[in-house]
């Protein structure tokens, strides 16, 4: 059965015990709970103290979903622990007159705010995310702390939209109940059982890593801070850029919003687009393959890749950083150019574009990003595959003996993830084979899908 122990410094604890567990092993549970020591422990029970230790929970009448109370030393019987024993008359002071109290009357508002009704409705209302998602927004600390100890929480809470809030706080706290859950079945598990091993190494695994991150919080602060990325000033084609300096990048690449804003996109040669994969997969439009960059006063010559769908105006990679030999100084916060001897300083965080800022927002930019660059390089590979299906075609007896191409968009190809069936199918709904196979091609094979897109299409007018 399940019971409640609380204790006159406010802390709860839930315990599963059997009803016939004695009440000195029940204390040994709440030595373990309170770290108070177990000869010390009185507990009480709807007013009357618990004494006999040899006991059980079943004599005592203690049933399923009980409260007990716990304190440090002995109990007066018959009374509450935060109750004082009546004081009588005579045990007031000499000199000191004794005062009737009974008939002051409490106010309705004082009387119903302390009521069980209000305290249940208080706690409702704490466990509604608007009123969490407004609390949290006034406050400026809780709100940094959430950033830095609960990331996603936190998304959730700058991206303004209290569904998705709501989704991610349900999901951590049924996460937290699941974990407590786990924890009171290994306290009252076999501790030899295979199961209970598992649970008692997971849970000294997260001790372990909250002593770990509490010593780092302590001794080495500054590891959670955020870390300015380093941009320089400078020029290309005569307009003023913030160069983002990524040694880590192999070639240096710039946005196609840039090279307009530069005047640069006429000198694209696009012989040399095709697709950049890192971190996500972005279209290359082109190359520009020689431009002035201006760093101080001095003016290099360096390629860039246009990349399409770029946050970043530019990144000076590491091309451009060896082939003018350039040093990073971090202690001095400085830009070295080697060949030249110039120095240019990094800019401070005031100074950076807004895509160097981390957010939410940001975040789902990126998203979008990565799964738009995602499609295209899926269609460009089914464009790929359909050639490839064209010329196995050209070069069969089929085709020499038709002398033309089978027609794409309403044949199956090879890479397509659905049948003959399925088309046939979606036809008997009175729909075009071109229809059919052009909607399982962008659901990937998604019958149901494919359906749904189909009748929608055909409603509109």
């Amino acid at each position: 059965m399940n019971i409640t122990v609380a204790t006159v410094t406010d802390q709860v604890f839930p315990l599963n015990v059997s009803e016939d567990l004695e009440l000195e092993n029940l204390k040994a549970f709440c030595e373990v709970e309170s770290g108070v020591p177990a000869n010390q422990i009185q507990l009480t029970f709807n007013g009357q103290p618990l004494n006999d230790d040899k006991k059980t929970l079943k004599e005592y009448g203690i049933k399923d979903g009980d409260m007990l109370f716990m304190q440090q030393g002995p109990v007066q019987q018959g009374f509450l622990p935060s109750q004082a024993p009546p004081i009588a008359g005579g045990a007031v002071g000499a000199g000191l007159p004794s005062f009737d109290f009974s008939n002051i009357q409490v106010p309705h508002g004082a009387a119903a705010s302390s009521s069980p009704s209000s305290a249940r409705l208080s706690a409702a209302s704490s466990d509604n995310p608007a009123v969490i998602r407004e609390m949290l927004l006034a406050d400026p600390s809780a709100l940094s702390l959430l950033k830095q100890n609960n990331p996603r929480l936190s998304d959730a809470l700058v991206s303004g939209s209290l569904e998705r809030f709501a989704q991610v706080l349900k999901e951590q706290q049924e996460a937290k109940a699941e974990q407590e859950r786990l924890r009171l079945r290994m306290l009252n598990a076999d501790p030899f059982d295979s199961e209970a091993q598992r649970l008692i190494a997971e849970e000294i695994r997260k001790k372990n890593i909250e002593a770990n991150m509490e010593a780092a919080m302590e001794y080495n602060p500054e590891t959670f801070g955020t870390v300015v990325m380093l941009y320089i000033n400078c020029r290309v084609n005569g307009h003023p850029v913030k160069a983002f300096i990524d040694s880590g990048a192999q070639t240096t690449i710039m946005s196609s919003e840039c090279a307009e804003r530069c005047n640069i996109m006429r000198l694209v040669d696009q012989r040399w687009s095709g697709y950049a994969k890192g971190v996500g997969i972005q279209r290359i439009i082109g190359r520009v393959h020689m431009v002035q960059i201006q760093i101080e006063k001095d003016f290099l010559t360096s390629s860039f890749s246009i990349l399409e769908q770029q946050k970043m105006d530019m990144l000076l990679g590491l091309d451009m950083l060896k082939r003018h030999q350039c040093t990073i100084d971090l202690k001095r916060n400085i830009l070295h150019i080697g060949t030249t001897g110039t120095e240019t300083p990094f800019l401070s965080e005031s100074d950076l574009p807004e895509c160097a800022r981390l957010s939410g927002q940001d975040t789902l930019d990126e998203e979008k990003i990565i799964e738009e660059s995602r499609r295209q390089a899926e269609h460009q590979q089914m464009a790929e595959a359909m050639e490839r299906s064209q010329s196995a075609t050209a070069a069969g007896p089929s085709a020499s003996s038709s002398g033309r191409l089978s027609d794409p968009a309403t044949t199956i190809m090879p890479n397509d993830s659905f049948s003959e069936a399925t088309v046939k199918e979606l036809m008997a709904l009175s729909f075009s084979r071109e229809q059919v196979i052009s909607e399982l091609r962008r659901f990937n094979g998604d019958k149901t899908q494919a359906t749904a897109a189909l009748f929608a299409k055909s409603l509109k007018f």
